[in-house]
């Protein structure tokens, strides 16, 4: 399918002869600003600048997410040609062929026509301009406006002067002056100082017999000249109107015409070459083979300069990329090499002016400093001037802002610039950065060998420890590497323990002439005052990935300067962005930043005290709210009255967003238990084990709850708060029960259970009563818990409680379930069912759903089943739990294995075993090892059928599930009767059905006598 991206004219995407409907013009400006770095990488600051310019608006990564969705859609125009926008960290890419963008292509054929008119081929350079021209259909970037849309505009204008000159110079050596007239005419009044076009424009008209308008054109030309820019025109004027006075043929006033008879030799041009010296390589690869290939793109003598910017936080190897870049494109750039150190970001000296980093710039090319003109306008003219016809390569090192650059920049030239710095530089035109990052591992390593060098002998392992305490930054390791060189009695063991002694990896980083404090300390005295603190509370947080609402609780500013500062040391390569909206920040600058807490010069003991306690607050209270949300059916404790100056916690609206704020947190949340074991309260530290409790069984930190759960427990008994207490009990109970331990479970639900009614308190009784069922019915004691739940349901009904009325039928539906009474137990789960669908309570969705699918498995319908499982999936997906999930694939695995499905059920069960055992509930992992044992009898795999039977059986014993030892007793018997072994297999159907008749499970009974009767006849015969 025809496919074509057009930004001459107005923005738009056409395919099959249809367009797209973009929408607004920032959608417009987006596609725009995308396409014409078409295949290219565009970073989101970038973006940013090029849609809004200086007045990005407060959500600006939201808005502009929500400009690339709108253009994916219009992309879809396209059909299966449509190119994708790769998203990667904080950059975008259309992936499309250049040539599908008009622009781009126009500006490829202007560059290969002129490359063609030099080397003689004028007829195939005629050819590209005639397709330049078919592409053009108006101004760029129509009816859009701001900075970049202007800066592309002049670009793509500077682009048709070079084809038309191209166009001109051709018919003009092919003595066709009268058609070379109208191509130059419209030019000249567009650019009415430029003299190389007034020259050809003057001897077109000459050649075409109009001597007295061409006259008149030099005249004019040679006085605006002098009146706009303050200098007498060129000798090139002078030259043909001299000619033209003399009569001389219009051939011979051509530029270049006779030079080697009437042009003396010019001087040789000073080749500068000041780069400093080049260092062993490693690592770096995908960002050397971008700025190589963007550096040598061949663009043509009057095109745009090449502006390449790399950017990183400090000691991340800036200018040692830079400068190995440099040393490899050296023949490429025969003009010469320029190192500029503009001294952005130094403690020692101030920042040259733009005046005097031109004024060094032209004297490294040659020219004298007492000729050189004083102001800056000047300046810029000579150094343009002087770098139009020359190949250089230009690196101006740690910039401080994009105004700096500016005045340094060649114009229209062949001379490449890159630029580096600790900060972007979004207003650079046509800027492409490189964002650097800390090395890999592999790289990393291989840097501190190589920066060792030979004949040094290392421990890999050592080696591998030393960089990960270096961050994995590039001059970290280098340091390191020297502090080993300089010690020739040390072996990296030696440095590894200096390294990580006492008093913090950052002090140790030193060598003789660098420190890392240094290097960071340049760094945050070019912050102001606000981010300043930012970058020092930062280092206050107990975690290692922060969202904005942590900066809100630990400097108290509000939510929308929290996220602009963040901004602004994300600009200065302070801060990443890992993902959309939580930020991190380097190690090494974490201590920096905490050493600056220590030091007490900004910040009190008690500013210290109040921020962390704020930010402990925030993690407590948030996850109270969310936890309400995630899990209302626990019986609470309510927190202490907080303090009415506290800051602002997020909105968490639903459970949901309450369980996606949870697991987003996570992290934070452990590592705020961790500061309240080391330096809270025993309060503070039971009030938040229970409000993380759900959270902590949930997700599967089972070891780490159940320590601090008996700890909250005791502290609430000391404290006489016998609720309280019980709540501790309850929460450990559920703990016990995902963990298997279903004894303990029981003891301390009884003991709650205990509590609950010495107090009368009905409602705190029937929780105890939900949570003692779960753990008998894990026991089998199914009679006992259709008791308990009948009781309770009769005065939950009372209570019109919805939540607690589904929640107890539901589990009164497995009961029947596992007593055969299948009418009962559907009848509960559809009514289960329909009270958590009317008060949307999706836990409650997807376990009803997963019960009604497990009742259809057993009664014979597994379609069914798999219909309800793949629902419930739905809904499991939406809730995150990775338990919930894996018990579902488990599940649906079962019923794929009765379809026939035997390897999609063995691929599920091989992803959701590992998941079990992760977060540690062993009851789950025991029937997933029981039902990888059917799938492998199905599939006539006896052997391996009877590892996971036997295996499954150990796990059933060792918790004490009885329910599931009967079914893992039966499953093991049918496969040792498919390997022959009738006797053992009479042997495990009499102990499933011991076990069955224990626990009164009829069904399983029913089973194991049918089978027992038919083995026992095999035997007998």
């Amino acid at each position: 399918m025809e496919f074509e991206i057009r930004l001459s004219g107005s923005v738009e995407i056409r395919a099959a002869g249809r367009r797209s409907d973009l929408g607004s013009t920032k959608t417009r400006l987006a596609l725009a600003a995308l396409a014409w770095d078409a295949g290219r990488t565009v970073s989101v600051d970038t973006l940013i600048h090029r849609i809004w310019d200086e007045h990005p608006p407060s959500k600006a990564r939201e808005a502009l997410h929500a400009h690339i969705s709108r253009i994916r859609g219009s992309l879809r125009l396209a059909g299966g040609d449509a190119p994708a926008i790769v998203s990667r960290t904080n950059s975008y890419s259309l992936e499309v062929d250049p040539d599908r963008v008009d622009l781009r292509c126009y500006t490829g054929c202007v560059e290969r026509a002129r490359s063609l008119r030099d080397s003689g081929d004028e007829e195939a350079a005629l050819r590209l301009l005639d397709r330049a021209d078919s592409l053009w259909h108006g101004e760029p970037l129509a009816g859009i406006t701001g900075s970049w849309a202007e800066h592309l505009r002049a670009a793509v204008d500077e682009t048709g002067l070079v084809a038309a000159m191209t166009r001109a110079e051709i018919l003009l050596d092919g003595g066709k002056f009268t058609d070379a007239v109208p191509v130059l005419l419209p030019l000249a009044e567009a650019h009415p100082v430029d003299e190389a076009l007034t020259e050809r424009l003057a001897v077109a008209l000459y050649g075409s017999n109009r001597t007295a308008e061409a006259t008149r054109l030099l005249q004019r030309t040679r006085q605006r000249v002098v009146r706009d820019i303050g200098l007498d025109a060129g000798r090139g004027l002078h030259r043909v109107h001299q000619g033209i006075l003399a009569g001389t043929p219009a051939a011979a006033l051509l530029p270049g015409a006779g030079a080697a008879e009437k042009t003396p030799p010019r001087p040789t041009r000073r080749v500068p070459d000041n780069l400093p010296r080049d260092v062993p390589w490693a690592g770096r690869r995908d960002e050397l083979r971008r700025l190589t290939s963007a550096l040598c793109e061949g663009r043509g003598a009057s095109d745009v300069v090449t502006v390449e910017a790399i950017h990183g936080m400090g000691g991340v190897g800036k200018t040692a990329l830079a400068v190995h870049l440099a040393h490899r494109l050296r023949d490429r750039f025969p003009d010469g090499r320029v190192f500029l150190h503009l001294g952005g970001y130094s403690t020692d000296r101030t920042p040259p002016t733009p005046a005097r980093a031109l004024t060094e710039l032209l004297r490294l090319l040659g020219m004298a400093t007492k000729e050189l003109p004083r102001e800056l306008d000047e300046l810029v003219a000579l150094w343009r001037s002087v770098a139009r016809d020359r190949r250089m390569l230009v690196v101006l090192d740690d910039a401080i802002s994009s105004a700096q650059i500016h005045p340094l920049l060649p114009g229209a030239s062949p001379t490449a610039v890159v630029v580096t710095s600790r900060r972007n530089l979004p207003g650079l035109p046509g800027v492409r950065p490189v964002s650097l990052d800390v090395l890999p591992p592999e790289d990393a390593a291989a840097l501190f060998s190589q920066r060792l060098g030979r004949g040094r002998d290392t421990d890999p392992s050592d080696v591998a420890e030393i960089v990960r305490i270096c961050g994995y930054l590039p001059l970290a390791i280098e340091i390191a590497a020297s502090r080993l060189l300089a010690r020739a009695s040390w072996t990296t063991s030696d440095l590894l323990r200096q390294l990580g002694g006492g008093g913090g990896h950052l002090t140790q980083l030193r060598d003789v002439e660098r420190t890392l404090t240094h290097i960071f300390a340049v760094s945050y005295h070019a912050l102001n005052a606000e981010q300043q603190l930012v970058f020092r509370r930062v280092g206050l947080h107990v975690g290692v990935e922060f969202g904005p609402w942590a900066i809100v609780a630990l400097t108290g500013f509000s939510l929308d300067t929290a996220e602009r500062v963040l901004e602004e040391l994300m600009a200065h390569h302070l801060v990443s962005e890992p993902i959309p909206h939580r930020f991190t920040m380097h190690d090494l600058l974490r201590d920096y930043a905490r050493s600056l807490v220590e030091a007490r010069d900004a910040d009190s003991e008690d500013d210290v005290r109040r921020a962390v306690q704020s930010l402990v607050d925030h993690y407590v209270r948030t996850a109270d709210r969310a936890d309400r949300l995630a899990y209302p059916f626990r019986s609470r404790t309510d927190l202490d009255a907080g303090d009415p100056a506290a800051p602002p916690c997020p909105e968490i609206i639903d459970a949901q967003s309450a369980e996606q704020w949870l697991i987003a947190e996570s992290a934070n949340l452990l590592d705020t238990v961790d500061w309240l074991v080391k330096h809270g309260t025993e309060r503070q530290l039971a009030l938040c084990v229970h409000v993380l409790a759900g959270f902590l069984d949930m997700e599967g930190h089972l070891a780490a709850a159940e320590p601090l759960l008996l700890r909250a427990a005791a502290h609430w008994d000391v404290a006489g708060d016998s609720v309280a207490r019980a709540r501790a009990l309850l929460d450990l109970c559920a703990v016990y029960t995902h963990g298997s331990r279903y004894g303990e479970a029981i003891s301390a639900a009884d003991a709650a259970l205990d509590v609950a009614r010495s107090l009368g308190d009905r409602e705190l009784e029937s929780e105890c009563v939900h949570q003692l069922s779960i753990s008998l019915w894990q026991t089998g004691q199914y009679a006992l818990v259709r008791s308990l739940q009948k009781k309770s349901l009769s005065w939950l009904v009372q209570t019109e409680n919805t939540l607690r009325i589904a929640r107890c039928r539901n589990l009164l539906g497995i009961i029947h379930l596992h007593l055969a009474e299948n009418e009962e137990a559907l009848a509960c789960f559809s009514s289960a069912l329909a009270d958590f669908t009317a008060i949307e309570y999706e836990r409650g969705i997807y376990s009803a759903l997963n019960n009604t699918a497990e009742l259809h498995k057993r009664t014979g319908r597994p379609e069914a089943a798999e219909v309800a499982y793949r629902k419930a999936m739905v809904v499991a997906e939406r809730m995150g739990n990775p338990r919930d999930k894996a018990t579902l694939q488990m599940n649906l695995a079962s019923v794929m294995d009765e379809l026939g499905r035997t390897e999609e059920a063995l691929a599920l069960y091989g992803m959701v075993l590992p998941v079990l055992r992760d977060v540690g509930d062993r009851r789950a992992e025991a029937i997933a090892l029981n039902r990888i044992g059917r799938a492998y009898r199905a599939a006539g795999r006896t052997e391996e059928a009877l590892r996971q039977h036997i295996a499954a059986l150990e796990v059933t014993r060792a918790i004490h599930a009885a329910g599931e030892e009967a079914d893992v007793l039966y499953d093991l018997a049918l496969a040792e009767r498919d390997a022959g072994r009738t006797a053992q297999a009479v042997a495990r159907l009499e102990e499933s059905l011991a076990v069955s008749r224990h626990i009164g499970a009829p069904a399983e009974e029913a089973r194991a006598t049918e089978m027992l009767a038919a083995l026992r006849g095999e035997v007998t015969a």
